[in-house]
């Protein structure tokens, strides 16, 4: 959702509280048909609410600035998906291949240099990003929809497949390991346990 942009968030029966986009003076309610749509709502019904604004302008920009950081690794869930879910014994080789390759391909993308990574300058060939994320030194909002996915994957797949992220993938691994110093990611990552007990009943033995 984008400021379409409203959270309804319930403190506790029967008050609601409603977070609408701020508009240019920072504290009036500003221009979103979505959050008046709810509010128009929850008026006409007699709820009790109560209203905050935010104005977005107070906090920093989150987006990702090259747009091949937002796609990067985009489908490495959903092959990890069907290779976890899968219980026969004659496709799990092809759905584990299938698996590498989406994950080789995030590697590559995290081993070569961003644009301002590269000294036009310079002779020979390209050396490796050293990036710490996708979009370069800081989390952004690609990294925030990427991360849990590739945590999840880490846990679930050596728990019930044996299966470990490859060390020769060196992208990918100093990605994840940047993740895992920051308080932002490692704060808000459930304990594995709570991970694998998810997945108990979705990953498949091998027949």
């Amino acid at each position: 959702m984008s400021w379409c942009d409203i959270a309804v968030k319930k403190l506790g029966f029967p008050t609601i509280e409603l977070f609408v986009k701020a508009g240019s003076d920072g504290e009036s309610i500003g221009n979103c048909p979505f959050s008046q749509r709810l509010f128009m709502i929850l008026w006409l019904k007699g709820v009790i609410f109560n209203v905050t604004t935010v104005d977005l302008k107070s906090y920093p920009r989150l987006a990702a600035r090259h747009a091949e950081a937002n796609t990067a690794g985009i489908d490495v869930f959903a092959k990890f998906s069907a290779y976890i879910k899968n219980s026969r014994k004659d496709t799990n080789e092809a759905l584990e291949k299938a698996l590498l390759k989406s994950l080789q391909r995030l590697d590559d993308f995290l081993r070569t240099p961003l644009s301002e990574e590269i000294n036009a300058d310079a002779a020979g060939d390209l050396p490796d990003s050293t990036r710490s994320f996708l979009d370069g030194s800081e989390l952004t909002l690609a990294d925030c929809n990427l991360l849990p996915k590739l945590h999840i994957l880490k846990v679930v797949a050596k728990k019930y497949r044996g299966f470990e992220i490859p060390a020769e993938m060196t992208g990918l691994w100093r990605y994840l390991n940047c993740a895992y110093q920051r308080e932002e990611f490692t704060g808000t990552c459930p304990a594995e346990r709570e991970i694998q007990v998810a997945y108990l009943d979705v990953a498949k033995k091998i027949k």
